[in-house]
């Protein structure tokens, strides 16, 4: 059996993980009022990270500000690992132990401006958060909202408090979605030194540009029901 004093790393703030903040003390409880397990906490939270926060691949910042939980809250937007930091330090806000995991993986689900500027659809160090329930770790992956999943018609993660929540192969179609190429591990922290070395060497450019609006992206590129 895992000694607690082993899982008090994963309950305390740190840098990204600023469970300690204001805005995200008042995000979790507000969020998990009325519930009456850690299982239940989790799953509040996740699904209020899940659509609350857009997702968004074009605003990638590798300092500690902008992946800092806070910061994701405040802008309402980020991409996967922001999301996972800050499913993350909600949890661990209510004293659910919680960390960073990440992944490589093929995705298939992305926009012409993406495919462009990464020159892959292998993503380096997609990150979920791994939460500590009932003596065991359980990935959560809060990336994709429902609103993107609905016009993807990709299948939208669903999290029971009791089972890994990692991305469907295929999406509703039939068509290939998301490949597991290998895992990086999970950490305390978001390892930014490792994942800014690969971006380096892995990606041609990932500025999208200035004027550059991943949601306009989308609604161009996906079929429009009432058109």
């Amino acid at each position: 059996m895992r000694d607690d004093n082993e899982l008090n790393v994963f309950l305390r703030p740190s840098e990204t993980i600023d469970s300690d903040h204001k805005t995200i003390r008042d995000f979790a409880h507000n969020h998990t009022t009325g519930a009456k397990s850690p299982e239940a906490n989790a799953m509040a939270l996740f699904y209020a990270v899940r659509d609350g926060i857009r997702y968004d691949p074009y605003a990638i910042d590798l300092s500690i500000e902008g992946l800092r939980a806070s910061t994701t809250l405040s802008t309402g937007r980020g991409w996967c690992v922001p999301k996972a930091v800050l499913l993350a330090a909600a949890c661990r806000a209510v004293k659910i132990p919680a960390r960073l995991g990440f992944a490589d993986v093929r995705n298939h689900l992305s926009t012409a401006r993406m495919r462009e500027q990464m020159q892959t659809d292998v993503f380096f160090w997609h990150g979920y958060t791994a939460i500590h329930l009932n003596g065991i770790w359980l990935k959560a992956t809060p990336a994709f909202n429902i609103e993107l999943c609905e016009k993807f018609r990709l299948k939208p993660l669903e999290f029971d408090g009791q089972t890994d929540a990692i991305y469907h192969a295929f999406d509703l179609d039939g068509n290939r979605h998301m490949d597991y190429l290998g895992y990086r591990g999970e950490f305390v922290d978001v390892p930014i030194d490792s994942i800014r070395e690969t971006f380096q060497e892995k990606y041609t450019m990932m500025d999208p540009g200035p004027h550059a609006d991943f949601e306009t992206d989308v609604a161009l590129e996906t079929p429009n029901p009432g058109a």
